[in-house]
Formats: structure tokens, sequence, C-alpha cells
């Protein structure tokens, strides 16, 4: 049988960007299916109706029940300053590469200032949160998990790892465009304070890379953490997949293509998607052909879309709500994991009401 997408239409406030606080995580409850990390479902979920899954595969890893002696190196500062440079270079390299595509127009000008205003007065809460990114001993920044630039990802960990803890994979949003790890430092503050390990998974954005290249580099993140992350206190049994806006559409792509490859229909991988207890899609964008005159009204034009994208004939490929729908790929999804999906009905960023064309 083939499962169903869980759309949830929830009524909340405009939520075009993460704002999942600490103090708003609340239950799950489910009288059916439920999630089994009691920890996870209160710290990941506001309460709402619960969600059935008749499809659920489960690859238990086996585990010594004793955690490994964790060697972390001493942080070094030119190091870091090394590194830092680097990407700042990259970044600017990247900038003006990206601006030749774009080229300069008053709704990208204003656009502009409207986020510096924006950024201004967010200040105060940045320092908070770049301060505890850039000096807590519980963040492990830029773990290499692949050979690109990109392949990095940062881990929150617990104060206390006294017993294997449930891990959150996390792909963080930026329009395709400016995605970043550090972007989900705020949740993953939130979410290690509960005992929780969170992995923010990096990508290659766009121009540095098209969509089936982001695709590529958030399944090695997820094959990593799946992999490796009892090195960390992590369990492997309990690990649960989450995106945010963009990052939403990417996590979800790349849980689909390893359900199609496990079919037989593509390489293998050192991944699997049982081991993927849940996937949580915040603000996501899961039919993409409906979405493009959207986004080019709102600034991120048809043919840069498209070219992130890989053309217009790739739409439906990198379109979730769609693949799933075929029959030639029944299997694969029957395979996939639960699915929770979040949206806020103001959200102007990516539309809630966005449905198959």
């Amino acid at each position: 049988m083939q499962p169903q997408l869980l759309h949830q239409t929830i009524p909340m406030p405009t939520m075009a960007t993460m704002t999942l606080s600490g103090e708003d995580l609340s239950i799950l409850s489910s009288s059916s299916t439920s999630i089994d990390d009691e920890a996870v479902t209160k710290a990941l979920l506001p309460r709402i109706p619960s969600f059935s899954n008749n499809h659920q595969r489960r690859r238990r890893v086996a585990s010594d029940g004793s955690l490994p002696a964790f060697r972390y190196r001493q942080p070094s500062f030119s190091r870091d300053v090394g590194r830092a440079a680097a990407e700042t270079y990259l970044l600017t390299r990247l900038s003006f590469r990206l601006l030749r595509y774009l080229g300069v127009g008053y709704r990208w000008i204003t656009k502009f200032l409207a986020l510096g205003c924006y950024a201004m007065l967010l200040m105060p809460g940045f320092l908070q949160v770049g301060y505890y990114y850039f000096f807590s001993s519980q963040v492990r920044r830029s773990v290499v998990y692949g050979d690109q630039p990109r392949n990095r990802l940062d881990l929150y960990l617990p104060t206390n790892i006294n017993e294997p803890k449930p891990v959150v994979a996390f792909v963080t949003g930026g329009a395709w465009i400016i995605g970043y790890k550090a972007w989900g430092a705020l949740l993953g503050k939130q979410l290690a304070e509960r005992d929780i390990i969170v992995a923010c998974i990096d990508y290659r954005n766009f121009p540095q890379g098209t969509i089936s290249d982001m695709v590529k580099d958030a399944s090695q993140g997820i094959s990593f953490v799946c992999n490796n992350i009892a090195e960390y206190g992590g369990d492997p049994n309990r690990v649960y997949l989450m995106g945010q806006s963009a990052g939403a559409h990417i996590a979800a792509c790349a849980l689909l293509d390893q359900a199609i490859k496990e079919c037989g229909e593509g390489d293998e991988t050192n991944w699997s998607v049982s081991q993927i207890k849940a996937y949580f899609g915040i603000s996501g964008g899961y039919n993409i052909p409906s979405l493009v005159e959207h986004f080019h009204r709102r600034g991120l034009y048809r043919s840069i879309f498209l070219s992130i994208m890989e053309g217009e004939q790739s739409l439906d490929r990198y379109s979730p709500e769609s693949m799933v729908r075929k029959a030639s790929i029944r299997h694969a999804a029957s395979l996939l994991p639960r699915i929770i999906l979040f949206h806020g009905t103001a959200d102007s960023s990516i539309p809630s009401d966005a449905r198959i064309l």
C-alpha cells in the first residue's frame, strides 16, 4: 500500500522562518501510533491530532549498552580563524557569482535593505546565539561528513551523556541559496538542553551546486549521522529527520531517493530509510511546479529557480508530493517512515495551500 503524506494545516502566525522555541515545544500525543521516545515528542511537537502509519520498518542497530570514551581535540584558535577566513572567502566569491545571475534591480535592493533592518532589530538575540555557537563546549562545529567544501555538520550535545540519546538530523532552509548549518543553532541549543543530540547538516547552495548536489549532500550527512552518531553518545536506533523551508524540501527528496534506491532502482548507499523513525517537515515546499510563479513574484525569478532545479523538465522529479503518487515507485513510497508536516496558514514565503496542479 502507498502511505499518504500527512499535510496538516494549522492556524498560526506567519512561519516564514523557523520559530521553534524551547518553551513552545510540547507533546505529540497519539492513541494509535506514537513515537516511542518521550524526550523527542516532548521537545519537538505541539499538541496535534495523531497520525497513523501502517508501513513502519525499523532496523535496530546492535549496541553493547556501553558508550565509548569520547575524545575530542582541544579547539585551536588559529585553526578556527583559518577555517573562518576560508569560508568567508568562499561565501564572498559565491555572492558575487550569484549577483551576476540576479542582476541589480530595485526589488533586490529594497529586500536587501529590509533584511538589513530586520537583522539589526534581532541583533541582541543573534549575539547571544552566536556566543553559544562559537564558544560553548557542547557544540562540535564543522564535523566533516564528505569530500565537498560544504560537507560539514554541527553537533549540539547534551551536558550529560550517561546513556544513548535520541538524535535529530536537521537540514536548514535558505531558499536553496543562503542555507547554512549555523542557522540551526537556536534549535540545537534548545533541544540539547532537553537531552537530544542535534546534527545540523550543511550542503552546497546555488550557484555552487544545484538541487541534485544539495540532495546528495543531505543524503551523505544523514548517512554520517546514522552510522557514526554512537561515537558522540547518540542512539542510532532513535534518529529523526527534520527540515525547514527549502531544507524540508531537500530532506524529503533525500529520503524519497533513498527509498527508491533500496527498491533496486538506483545505486546503493550505506544508510536505510528504516533507520529514520520519523520525518518532520516545517514550512516546506513539496510540489515544486505549483511554486514557480509564486517564487517569481516574490523575487526568486523563474530563470534562477529553474536553474536551481536543473530545468523545467526536472520539476516533477524533485517534487516529493508528485513522486509518491506515481505507480512506478509505489513500493518505494511504502518504505517511508512516519511523515509529519507543519505549515503556518499565514506563511507568505511558501504558501500552505500549495497543491498538485
